[in-house]
């Protein structure tokens, strides 16, 4: 038998996608745990844009609960669990590889096929879990996907854990020395992240982005040169700042048409241009091949997170080293998530709203 907090609902909220880009807040059975397993009592999820994508191109059959970037307590563990007892305060990682196959030990983890099997899930075919009151986390996640928050920390700030390794990582790939002028193409959460990440790296950051509001928060976040890409010559500006050679490595963290060519304009010969925004198929780029050819630039592209650098981002995360409390514009309950995901998508509908990091926080009810 689990040991556990209290004694468990046998139903819960959540909020299920059920195809044809809807998603329904229902009472759905609480997960039921095996002996090296935990549930978690869901006290904050991020909303993140992968998971958007899947739900409003249908890239993933229904039904399934989604939310990945998950934050909460452990409500009841496995017997066979020694690591984690009820009451934990715990953020958790929905893939963790098998560290032994041909990717693995090349360090390309997302493309482990156990990395690629979610084992985290609110129920239906594994997909996150996030976006409900318990999650149940599978035992090769346990192991070793999941991390205790420390006191002091707020469950919102440590939901940040996931989207803050995978932006390292990338950062890792491109390996910025001090000095070098890099630019962030997009100043929502992942591109700010990326911005505060690049000034502690000692490198000079030119942001861009056509919200005024991101702008601000740019240079708060550590970036030199912040502006609209609309009406500022972006690769003017960036030759001004390194004699006339153009940037030394730039992180695409927008799917905007044209950013990628723009990026490429605005490099100098010999950069790295990461692609980090584009995991839709239905995305397509046509570049000059000369620019990466002639030009001898690296196109490189990073995805998902890494077990290699788990301890570095929990210690950026809960270390207080990002400002990331900057990024949280709206906290949600549970039964106000279609309007968080229409905000997240459709920003242009809601004037003022100005939205960034959106938090769902499942235990709450509106009203």
């Amino acid at each position: 038998m689990p040991t556990v907090i209290s004694e468990m609902p046998q139903t819960m909220r959540a909020a299920v996608y059920r195809g044809e880009s809807q998603v329904s807040v229902d009472e759905v059975a609480t997960p039921v745990i095996g002996e090296g397993e935990i549930l978690i009592r869901v006290e904050a999820c991020g909303v993140c844009h992968t998971d958007l994508k899947k739900i409003e191109y249908n890239l993933l059959t229904p039904p399934r609960i989604y939310g990945h970037e998950t934050a909460g307590v452990v409500a009841a563990t496995g017997s066979r669990v020694t690591k984690f007892q009820p009451g934990d305060r715990v953020i958790v990682f929905h893939h963790i590889p098998c560290g032994e196959c041909f990717y693995c030990a090349r360090k390309l983890y997302a493309q482990c096929a156990v990395y690629k099997k979610v084992g985290v899930t609110a129920g239906f075919e594994p997909a996150g879990g996030g976006f409900a009151q318990y999650v149940r986390v599978m035992d090769w996640i346990v192991e070793r996907g999941v991390e205790k928050i420390p006191d002091g920390v707020s469950f919102e700030v440590a939901s940040f854990v996931e989207p803050v390794n995978t932006c390292v990582k990338a950062v890792d790939q491109c390996n910025p020395q001090p000095g070098d002028v890099v630019l962030v193409q997009g100043q929502g959460p992942i591109g700010l992240i990326f911005t505060m990440l690049l000034k502690l790296r000692g490198c000079t950051v030119v942001a861009t982005d056509t919200i005024p509001m991101r702008l601000d928060l740019s240079r708060q976040s550590g970036a030199q040169v912040a502006a609209d890409p609309r009406t500022t010559d972006v690769a003017a500006t960036l030759r001004e700042l390194t004699e006339g050679r153009g940037a030394d490595m730039v992180f695409v963290a927008t799917n905007v048409k044209g950013l990628v060519e723009e990026a490429l304009a605005s490099s100098r010969p010999g950069a790295k241009i990461m692609l980090f925004a584009q995991t839709s198929d239905k995305e397509r780029i046509e570049l000059s091949g000369a620019s990466i050819c002639v030009g001898e630039r690296m196109l490189l592209g990073s995805y998902s997170a890494s077990v290699d650098i788990q301890k570095l981002g929990v210690d950026l995360v809960f270390g207080g080293k990002l400002p990331l409390h900057l990024l949280i514009s709206h906290r949600v309950p549970l039964d106000k998530i279609a309007f968080a995901f229409r905000l997240a998508t459709h920003p242009g509908e809601f004037p003022g709203e100005s939205p960034l990091k959106i938090i769902v926080s499942p235990q709450e009810t509106s009203g």
